[in-house]
């Protein structure tokens, strides 16, 4: 018979896989930066967000603040490198108002992070009063990120296109969402549980718009490109659900 901490890392190493996948969705994004050496119209707001969430994930999974969490450190870890990778592309090849700001924003950032932890480790004691303070810092941050797939789903239902809404990341949402409520129920942990409910529920939704658009979504070459916003906006959709 499977043990619960046996089951919990299999659903966790799971978890680590999908997560990783959408992760490094922004790939191609950042390939076509630079081959052409520029950034356009393309904004970094999604990766400094991801970037900001996965350091309190990180900083959640850590045994000095929620043992036997290992999976949810390491996986965020692995995110938040990508993402400082992500954003070194952009500083690189963006101009210097658009570097100020990952700059500035990058800093706050890490010195908001520098300060829960102070905060976290001196004046919280016990393990359960250190991971509810970080626990419902990192709800918050979850909430707020979901306005952007909520445009994203809002832009299906105005133009009855799924065209800005590949099914392939909705349905590795959905998935996500679902292995990492999964996680969380086999140990009960409130604050995963809420944040990726949440991601298994916009997932779903995300998924029933497409079966319910996907027959209306025009096909021919006249169809106007995804714009840089648009694209942000998915970018910053898929980020969520794997921000365990």
């Amino acid at each position: 018979m499977v043990s619960t901490e046996l089951a919990r890392n299999i659903v966790g190493i799971i978890g680590n896989v999908i997560s990783f996948f959408l992760f490094t969705s922004p790939i191609p994004t950042f390939v076509k930066i630079y081959k052409k050496k520029s950034v356009e119209q393309f904004k970094p707001d999604p990766y400094i967000a991801t970037a900001m969430n996965c350091m309190l994930w990180v900083f959640y999974g850590l045994p000095v603040v929620h043992p036997d969490s290992i999976l949810v450190a390491t996986i965020n870890g692995t995110g938040l490198i990508l993402e400082v990778i992500y954003l070194t592309v952009f500083f690189i090849y963006a101009e210097n108002k658009a570097r100020l700001k990952v700059i500035g924003w990058f800093i706050l950032e890490l010195v908001f992070l520098g300060i829960v932890a102070t905060c976290t480790l001196l004046f919280r004691k016990t393990h359960e009063q250190r991971f509810t303070l970080v626990g419902i810092l990192c709800v918050i941050f979850v909430v707020l990120m979901y306005a952007s797939p909520l445009t994203v789903m809002r832009r299906v239902i105005e133009t009855k296109s799924v065209k800005y809404m590949p099914f392939y990341l909705s349905l590795a949402n959905f998935l996500n969402g679902v292995i990492w409520v999964t996680f969380a129920l086999i140990r009960f942990d409130l604050y995963i549980l809420i944040g990726n409910g949440l991601g298994a529920a916009f997932g779903a939704a995300q998924l029933i718009l497409y079966a319910c658009y996907y027959k209306t979504t025009p096909t021919d070459e006249e169809d106007v490109k995804p714009t840089a916003e648009t694209q942000a906006e998915l970018q910053l959709s898929t980020c969520n659900g794997n921000l365990t």
